[in-house]
């Protein structure tokens, strides 16, 4: 197959034994690659019910058939899991130069199993993998450890790692990579944790097989076309990064602040991209071959933290360690973000928990002795604290360590009313009240509260309609293909939005025709994308998922937005039920949420 190794690894890290299994071209046409690959690998190898820690869990670590290409932002890879944070599918993505090194070992995904004996690290080259000893490793941080393993093994292997949070099994634990100081986090939904609690502290990739296109001369004639609009959609992101976002969100009332007390942030400005990249700014990264660098790496000149050198933190960290938690300064928020990355922690999941924690406390539902440290609204001193606390477990960091919806039910009956959360997994920074195709987005979502199923982009267009719900059923669901779609590819989000559209379209079916030489139209394209939604559906249903797990956070359904260009926006129950009736009959779900036989069938599921 062109664009593809056509094999899989599975490694069983209780043994050390590895084999490897052909993808067979059927299942990759059907499927593509990264996320839809990793769903059905899931599926098909991870037991109904079994706790996320067990050993048959599996983590699958996929690439697709861009990767490794000269699409802009190809390298990026799929990591899933069963989530420790959910208990549901999970799947997250990451860029740097790890995808591009995985996929040049010649396999399209590496499925690990079991759990060592002691901590180790797992090597995998063109021959297949092996398991080294990692005793000295264990404890140090991601990047020491990626710098250690990438010394041990030269220069020409990526690393990716968990840092103590991991190993701790902090239930929103994340894995990074660092290439030329280029950061990949596969942040979300604790996989990190599932890595610890296999006793695998990293990955290690190396190989230099070559992906063969089908026809170069069209892929070349796609990218060309594409990168105008590409260079002028992705302007804002190569000035500031992410952190551009800031301002136009908080302007249109739907940054959530105060534990969404508020959408609007009166100090919104000092932790802005333009204000950051002022003050901070010291050089732009980028992942292999992008021509975006979105990433930017800051420095601290002055004051109490001078000397510090650090990667940017990104918009979502911004709202979830700053806004929420009603802290407006900006090197807090370096610092907090840098911790979080080499403790290996989720920052939005860890910035939601902590916002729980200023209400809980401001309502007595708390008291400052549970804590064990000074904190509260603004406090980032307590903040910094409360996040080394929580990746080593320490006091009242083994409860935060549970996540937001785990520590509310142990603190109140009414505790988890006050979680900005969806099947247990902490929303980002795009509004559930304020934009209403995320208020069904979000319900349905397979992750729970991520903006990567549904996303919010095409909803900031002026002429988008986000406080109606007419249509949104169907936009939820279109957008979700196209991120199933985009994922499996692997596609960086940034870069197809911008350079090859916000659906499923015409220059999809271009580049798979050009990379695979099949035959494909939008159209099929649609389909893999229903395919791979329904298939991560399957997973949650199996674990028990039906509608009423697909609700919003309870302040979403009863309390509108107070303030602001979006005041009196929510999503009540009656409102959210009717999308949902709405979003299953264009499924071909049961009332209950759960796909028909006809539907699976039209699918070929």
């Amino acid at each position: 197959m062109k664009g593809y190794g056509g094999r899989i690894l599975l490694v069983d890290c209780t043994t050390g034994a590895s084999r490897i299994e052909p993808l067979g071209e059927t299942t990759a046409r059907a499927l593509l690659g990264g996320n839809g690959l990793a769903a059905r690998l899931l599926y098909d190898h991870v037991p109904a019910g079994i706790d996320a820690f067990d050993p048959a869990n599996a983590v699958v670590f996929a690439v697709g058939p861009v990767t490794d290409t000269t699409v802009p932002g190809n390298s990026r890879a799929c990591v899933a899991a069963k989530s420790p944070l959910t208990g549901l599918f999970f799947d997250s993505t990451f860029g740097g130069r790890f995808p591009a090194t995985l996929k040049r070992t010649g396999f399209d995904a590496v499925v690990l199993t079991g759990r060592a004996q002691a901590p180790s690290y797992v090597v995998v080259d063109e021959r297949g993998a092996r398991l080294e000893p990692a005793s000295a490793l264990w404890g140090r941080a991601t990047r020491d450890t990626v710098g250690a393993l990438v010394e041990a093994e030269g220069a020409d292997a990526d690393a990716i790692a968990i840092g103590p949070a991991g190993e701790r099994r902090v239930r929103f634990a994340a894995m990074a990579h660092y290439w030329k100081n280029r950061e990949g986090v596969s942040g979300r939904g604790g996989l990190g944790a599932v890595l610890g609690s296999k006793n695998v502290k990293a990955l290690v990739v190396k190989g230099a097989r070559k992906t063969e296109l089908a026809d170069p001369a069209a892929l070349k004639a796609l990218v060309d076309e594409t990168r105008e609009p590409l260079k002028k959609g992705t302007q804002a992101l190569s000035t500031f990064g992410t952190p551009f976002l800031v301002g136009p969100i908080n302007a249109l009332g739907a940054l959530g602040s105060y534990n969404l007390r508020s959408e609007v942030f009166a100090e919104a400005r000092a932790v802005g991209g333009e204000e950051m990249k002022a003050h901070y700014h010291d050089r732009d990264t980028t992942c292999l071959k992008c021509p975006v660098a979105c990433g930017k790496q800051y420095a601290i000149s002055a004051g109490e933290f001078a000397g510090t050198r650090a990667k940017m933190p990104e918009y979502e960290t911004i709202f979830a360690l700053g806004p929420m938690l009603g802290i407006a300064d900006p090197e807090a928020l370096i610092l907090a973000n840098d911790l979080c990355d080499q403790l290996g922690m989720d920052t939005i999941s860890m910035g939601v928990t902590l916002a729980f924690v200023c209400e809980a406390l401001e309502r007595g539902w708390l008291k400052a002795s549970d804590v064990g440290v000074p904190f509260g609204w603004g406090d980032w001193r307590g903040m910094l604290r409360l996040v080394e606390m929580t990746a080593r477990r320490e006091g009242f960091g083994d409860r935060l360590a549970e996540g937001a919806w785990r520590l509310a039910e142990s603190v109140h009956p009414e505790g988890t009313r006050l979680v900005y959360a969806v099947k247990r997994l902490e929303l980002p920074a795009h509004s559930a009240r304020a934009l209403k195709g995320l208020s069904i987005g979000y319900a349905t979502a397979t992750r729970g509260g991520s903006h990567h199923d549904t996303r919010p982009t095409p909803q900031y267009a002026p002429t988008f309609d986000r406080r109606s719900t007419a249509d949104k059923p169907a936009f939820a669901a279109r957008s979700q293909h196209f991120t199933a779609v985009g994922d499996s590819l692997v596609l960086c989000r940034f870069t197809s939005e911008r350079g090859f559209g916000l659906f499923v379209d015409e220059p999809y079916a271009r580049m798979v025709r050009a990379v695979t030489g099949w035959d494909v139209d939008a159209e099929e394209l649609e389909r893999v994308g229903e395919r791979i939604v329904n298939l991560e559906r399957l997973f949650n249903v199996r674990e028990g998922v039906r509608r009423e797990h697909d609700v919003l956070p309870w302040k979403v359904m009863h309390e509108p937005i107070p303030e602001g260009p979006s005041a009196g926006m929510y999503c009540p129950p009656d409102e959210l039920s009717a999308m949902l009736d709405a979003y299953y009959a264009l499924r071909g779900w049961d009332a209950a949420g759960v796909p028909t036989p006809a539907r699976l069938a039209a699918l070929g599921l």
